[in-house]
């Protein structure tokens, strides 16, 4: 009874400490998500023909630069696309009243007084405007953190050299150094391959839905295809949450609901094919979470940091479990928590 007494109250404790401390955790935990992604990112471009030459500090080098400059871009994504749906935010509204109107007339209810009370009690009340003005505040802290991530992953990219030496010495000896050694490295390659391998997806499942918005013509279909590729880390529900968005901006735009349609229709076969063929053959058996632990993480991280504890639930319990894995006092916990107990 004392030791769940403990228990408890340390969980309740570590809990409390997780959600006061985000400002300060969040961008060093998403840091450390970076490098583990960079860290391989610069390990495979040794296959390639003139930069795979370069000595190892040269590689890294050149992808936290890239990684920089793609976080400076994303900001500047983000400032310029919320600028222009601010801008289109009237003719929006103007074609979602249209098609509203269209249903009221096909049902017959136009010109009854009913349908007037509950329009200004509905559409009338809308204020688009509204929902942007946070946004555009909330790009402070946005940026804060962007920054910090990059700060931070260059940091620990640097560390890189000279940990292994600390590591020796903090174990007091050679030989448990080096066991200490062999265990990080072999954590490390499984949860580099597998947040590497998962960011690739994104990525293609990005440019698969850029080039579909492209072809369709929905506005600001660069920025919808970036959130497309953020979300698709959480599983289940992102990739549902990632097609949402497009199609209702789709239905403002074009005020129809067969354009809407083909939007839903080709995103979602876009999504089936990243997520149930690709995925699946590129990821191996790096994701190996059982389903109910997947929707636990999501519904811990997401409670204590909302959506950017969505976005690293699923790469943070992931990368736990490996490391699990790897220890041999811990690994039936580890199997109790994937999907196939194959670890």
């Amino acid at each position: 009874m004392r030791n769940t007494t403990y228990g408890l109250a340390l969980a309740l404790m570590l809990g409390w400490l997780l959600w006061i401390g985000k400002p300060v955790l969040l961008p060093v935990l998403a840091a450390v998500i970076s490098v583990y992604v960079l860290s391989t990112a610069a390990a495979s471009m040794e296959g390639l023909p003139v930069l795979g030459r370069l000595p190892g500090w040269a590689r890294r080098s050149l992808i936290l630069i890239g990684f920089a400059v793609a976080v400076v871009l994303l900001f500047v994504l983000v400032i310029n696309n919320l600028a222009q749906v601010l801008a289109a935010l009237p003719r929006y509204e103007s074609n979602l009243d249209a098609l509203v109107t269209r249903a009221a007339n096909l049902m017959g209810i136009e010109d009854e007084p009913t349908w007037e009370n509950v329009r200004r009690a509905t559409i009338d009340r809308i204020d688009a405007g509204s929902l942007v003005t946070p946004a555009l505040l909330s790009l402070q802290g946005f940026g804060t953190t962007l920054f910090l991530v990059v700060l931070y992953a260059s940091f620990f990219m640097a560390e890189r050299g000279v940990m292994a030496r600390k590591l020796v010495i903090a174990m007091g000896g050679e030989e448990a150094g080096n066991r200490a050694l062999s265990l990080l490295a072999r954590i490390n390659d499984r949860i580099g391959g597998y947040l590497f391998v998962k960011t690739v997806v994104n990525v293609i499942l990005g440019a698969m839905s850029y080039a579909i918005m492209l072809v369709l013509g929905i506005e600001f279909a660069l920025f919808w295809a970036v959130l497309i590729a953020f979300l698709n880390y959480i599983p289940y529900i992102g990739s549902i949450v990632g097609v949402i968005f497009p199609v209702l901006l789709s239905l403002a735009q074009f005020g129809t609901l067969w354009m809407a349609s083909v939007v839903l229709v080709t995103l979602t076969a876009a999504q089936m094919f990243v997520g149930g063929w690709l995925e699946p053959r590129m990821m191996g058996r790096a994701f190996n979470l059982s389903p109910f632990v997947v929707l636990l993480a999501l519904a811990f991280w997401s409670t204590l940091w909302g959506l950017p504890g969505a976005l690293l639930a699923v790469p943070m319990t992931a990368s736990l479990v490996l490391v699990l894995a790897e220890i041999q006092a811990t690994r039936p916990l580890a199997v109790m928590l994937s999907a196939s107990g194959r670890i």
